[in-house]
């Protein structure tokens, strides 16, 4: 009976897991959202939080930006957003821009090469993956970073409530302007608009940069036939 049990559930084990898989990639699938490049890392990251956020982690040594933050890894690419539970795999098309990211400041990169923020020597502490893995959340609870330590910036004030909101609704306007960003949404719009239609929307971002130079070659192929022709007739 015992070895029955044990079969039967290995063949459940089987069958749901692909199901599961199949289905977190078909999310991006249904209308062609491509993933992001994968990132090459030779270890664990180690992150810094920054200041002034609600505990966001950001990876310094790796070349793209990638955070922690809430339990989950973000990542921004091309004027879309993709989260995972894993720095370096499983990546999922966000369809918002995290919440926590008008917090960040865009000049953080060099602030922490000058270990200075705002003035203010800043004594960060680089935090090694699995010690970020076991304590982030006693942490946030705990405010640990904030009251206790002010991020590890010497003899700074923390901005106020309402200076942090104008400030992220300045970012935020300031985001909505980048190109990628705003192309990202008119393609969405456009996906939108055919699914309403009741016709299968697809995001063409892959598509379009594939047929611009195949249309670039037949006219090229085009030109070469008709000269070809004019030289025999001669």
């Amino acid at each position: 009976m015992k070895k029955f049990l044990l079969g039967a559930m290995s063949m459940a084990i089987t069958f749901v897991v692909p199901v599961l898989v199949r289905a977190e990639v078909n999310v991006g699938i249904s209308i062609g959202i491509p993933l992001p490049p994968p990132i090459v890392f030779g270890a664990p990251p180690a992150v810094v939080v920054l200041p002034d956020t609600p505990d966001v982690y950001v990876a310094p040594e790796v070349n793209v930006d990638i955070f922690f933050w809430n339990g989950w890894w973000w990542r921004p690419w091309e004027g879309r957003w993709y989260r995972s539970q894993y720095y370096d795999r499983g990546w999922a098309y966000y369809n918002s821009v995290p919440r926590f990211y008008y917090d960040v400041d865009p000049g953080w990169r060099g602030y922490y090469r000058e270990h200075d923020w705002y003035g203010h020597p800043w004594n960060y502490e680089r935090i090694p993956y699995r010690q970020l893995q076991q304590n982030w959340k006693t942490w946030h609870d705990e405010r640990h970073w904030q009251g206790q330590r002010t991020w590890g910036v010497q003899n700074y004030r923390p901005r106020t409530t309402q200076q942090r909101q104008e400030l992220s609704h300045q970012r935020q306007v300031q985001y909505q302007q980048r190109p990628e960003v705003q192309l990202h949404q008119q393609r969405m719009r456009e996906v939108q608009e055919q699914q309403r239609r009741g016709q299968p929307g697809v995001y063409q971002h892959s598509q379009r940069q594939e047929r611009q130079p195949q249309e670039s070659q037949r006219k090229q192929n085009e030109g070469r036939s008709e000269r070809e022709g004019e030289e025999r007739g001669r």
